[in-house]
Formats: structure tokens, sequence, C-alpha cells
């Protein structure tokens, strides 16, 4: 008896481990997971903003292409047109009463350059996630009355995500009279938040000068821009 005992003993002793895993070894195994995806996560994220970042600046290259065939139709003047910035807060060209009493009969610079595009999407950052206030007036845009923001996306609001610098159409000017056309910022994106980052802050703008080179800015080099003379 003593035996059979000790031989179903020694049986239990060498019978093989099952194959499933421990509570312990699933619990390194969803740390080391963890640990992964906090590493890769931030580089994918940063990899698709890269990818945003380009398609962006690939669109407003082709965008300040229309704007130059646009001049060259028009003894080398540039649109006279707004964003929806000057058309949904009008009152930031209070100063100029009869520029600003031509806005209802202005088209918007999407739409004055349509001729001259292959697509309406042109005009869509891939990064656009829209805005609640304007970045360089920090006033809300006011469409319809409400919602006043540029929301779900400004492409989708108002059909395109990049502003003009409309300085340019009060000035009638263009390639015939600008002063330093590589410091003239044109067109560009809506929002800094769109190729910028929340934590922390910071904004980057793609900006197409009037010499056609593009580059992104930071929120004080366009804020710099705008006070060169045209």
């Amino acid at each position: 008896m003593s035996q059979s005992i000790a031989s179903l003993q020694a049986t239990r002793l060498a019978r093989p481990r099952s194959g499933g895993f421990t509570l312990i070894e699933l619990l390194v195994v969803i740390a080391i997971i963890s640990v992964l995806a906090a590493i890769l996560f931030p580089v994918f994220a940063k990899t698709r903003a890269k990818a945003r970042e380009i398609a962006c600046v690939s669109n407003l290259r082709q965008v300040g292409l229309s704007i130059s065939m646009y001049a060259q139709d028009y003894d080398g003047v540039y649109p006279y047109a707004l964003d929806p910035a000057d058309k949904f807060t009008p009152q930031i060209w209070n100063a100029f009463p009869a520029f600003q009493a031509d806005f209802p009969n202005m088209l918007m610079i999407h739409q004055a350059l349509q001729p001259y595009v292959k697509s309406k999407e042109l005009f869509h950052c891939p990064g656009d996630t829209g805005f609640d206030r304007e970045d360089f007036t920090g006033l809300e845009i006011d469409p319809t009355g409400t919602p006043r923001n540029a929301n779900p996306t400004s492409f989708q609001k108002f059909g395109t995500s990049y502003y003009y610098r409309t300085e340019i159409a009060l000035r009638h000017a263009g390639d015939a009279t600008f002063q330093f056309p590589s410091a003239v910022n044109v067109i560009f994106d809506g929002a800094g938040k769109w190729h910028g980052s929340a934590f922390p802050i910071v904004c980057r703008y793609n900006v197409v000068f009037a010499d056609g080179h593009t580059k992104s800015q930071s929120y004080d080099q366009l804020q710099e821009e705008w006070g060169q003379p045209l």
C-alpha cells in the first residue's frame, strides 16, 4: 500500500505542467505591454503629425501657385478677397470703414482662387481640428449667431483651413508692389494648435510667403510677419 501511494505521488510530481499562465506571469506580460505602448504611442503620434504637416505644406504650395496664376491674370495684384476671420469678425477692420463696408460683396480667398485649383480639398489642412477663438484676435468667429466657433473643422464650416493676409486686398498689393516678398506672409494655417502641441502649449503655423517659399513658424514669428510692410 505504501509503495502504491509513493508511486502515485511520484507520478503526480512527474506530470507535466499545464500550458496556462499564472496570474503573476499575466501581470508581468501586461506590464511589459503597457511600457512598450507608453514608449511607442508618442512615436506613432509624432509620425502621424509629421505626415499631416507634410500634406499641409504640399497643399499650401499649390495654393501659393494658384495665387501666382491669379496675379498673372490681374497685372501682378493678389486676390481682392478675405478669409473667414475677416468676414465673420468684421470689427477688426473698424479703422477702415470703406473697406469693411465692401465685405458683403467680397469672395473669401478659397472662392476667389477656385478657377485656379483642381480640387477644393487643397484648402483642407489634414490637421484641421477647428478652433473656438481666433489665435491673433482672441475673438469668436460668428457666422450664424450660434455656435460661435470654427468647429468641428474650419474647412467643414467655411470651406478653408487656410487664412489670408487680407491687408493685401486692402492695399491692392501683389507681386508688382511688394517691397520684401520673402517676408510677406500671404496665406497660412487658421490655428496654431493644428501643428503645435497641447502639453506644453506650442503653436506652429505653415505659411506661404509672397516669393513662393513655405515654412513652419511659431506664433511669435508669424506675429512679427504681420508688422512687415507690404
